[in-house]
């Protein structure tokens, strides 16, 4: 992960945050809601439902698939 995108998460955020909703993977990112919502539903990042309304996704694992998409 690029030390601006980490600088860019912890402020927005907060520092520490280890997951983000799907709006926030968005506005992060730089890509559109539907995209993340296809990106969960292929399988390239896992949902984790919080309760039945509300769904994260780990920084963790959006930093390893957008840090490979920039290098491939």
């Amino acid at each position: 992960m690029s030390e601006t995108l980490k600088q860019e998460i912890e402020q927005r955020h907060g520092a520490g945050k280890k997951y983000l909703r799907a709006k926030e993977v968005a506005n992060t990112y730089g890509i559109g809601l539907s995209t993340v919502w296809l990106y969960a539903k292929e399988g390239r990042i896992t949902p984790k439902k919080i309760t039945p309304r509300v769904t994260v996704f780990s920084v963790q694992e959006l930093d390893t698939l957008f840090n490979a998409d920039e290098v491939a």
